[in-house]
C-alpha cells in the first residue's frame, strides 16, 4: 500500500561543492578580451568534471542525513525515514529518484524538503523510471521492461510482430543442478 512518486534533479552535477582547487580555460564565447591567457577558478562542480558525481552524491547525502534520513548500508543510494506519521524511502539514481511513502503527507513533506535544497522537477506518481514501467495492481506493484525492449527493437529495425511462445529453445531439456 505504498505510494510511489518520481522526481528529477535539474542539473544535479552543478550542485556539488569542490574540496580542492580546480581551474579551467575560459569557455568558448566567454573569453574576456585582453585576458585570453587567464583561467577560471571553479567554485562548484561542472558536468564532465571527474569529481562531479562524487561531489553531487556527497551533497545529496548530507542533505538527507541532516533531515532525519538514515542511509541503507548495503546500497548508499537508498534513504529511509520513520516517524509517528509514517515512513518514507528515497531511491536515488544519479539525478532520478523514486519516493515511496506510507502516505501522501510523508511523500509531500519529503518533496518539499528536496525542493527547498535543489532545483527539482516533480513528476508525480511514478510511471516509468530507468526503462522500468511501474504498474499498480490490486496485489502491489508490477515492473515490466516490455516497452523498453520494443524501443530497442525499433531502434535497430528488428521489430517483428511474430510472437514467440517461449524465449528459450523448446528442445532444450533442463536438469536439476
Amino acid at each position: 500500500n505504498l505510494e510511489i512518486h518520481q522526481m528529477d534533479v535539474k542539473t544535479a552535477f552543478l550542485n556539488g561543492d569542490l574540496n580542492e582547487e580546480i581551474y579551467m580555460e575560459q569557455p568558448e564565447g566567454f573569453v574576456d578580451p585582453g585576458q585570453e591567457k587567464k583561467v577560471c577558478k571553479l567554485v562548484k562542480s561542472l558536468y564532465g568534471l571527474k569529481q562531479a558525481p562524487k561531489q553531487w552524491h556527497e551533497k545529496f547525502n548530507n542533505v538527507m542525513m541532516s533531515n532525519g534520513f538514515k542511509i541503507n548500508e548495503c546500497d548508499k543510494c537508498v534513504y529511509m525515514r520513520n516517524t509517528e506519521k509514517g515512513h518514507v524511502i528515497v531511491f536515488l539514481y544519479v539525478d532520478d529518484m523514486l519516493i515511496l511513502g506510507s502516505n501522501n503527507e510523508m511523500i509531500n513533506s519529503t518533496k518539499k524538503m528536496l525542493n527547498s535544497k535543489f532545483d527539482m522537477k516533480d513528476m508525480g506518481i511514478a510511471d516509468v523510471i530507468l526503462g522500468l514501467k511501474i504498474t499498480k495492481t490490486s496485489e502491489g506493484y508490477s515492473l515490466s521492461q516490455g516497452h523498453y525492449v520494443d524501443k530497442i527493437l525499433e531502434k535497430f529495425n528488428k521489430h517483428d510482430d511474430r510472437l514467440a511462445k517461449t524465449p528459450i529453445d523448446a528442445n532444450l531439456h533442463l536438469m536439476k543442478n
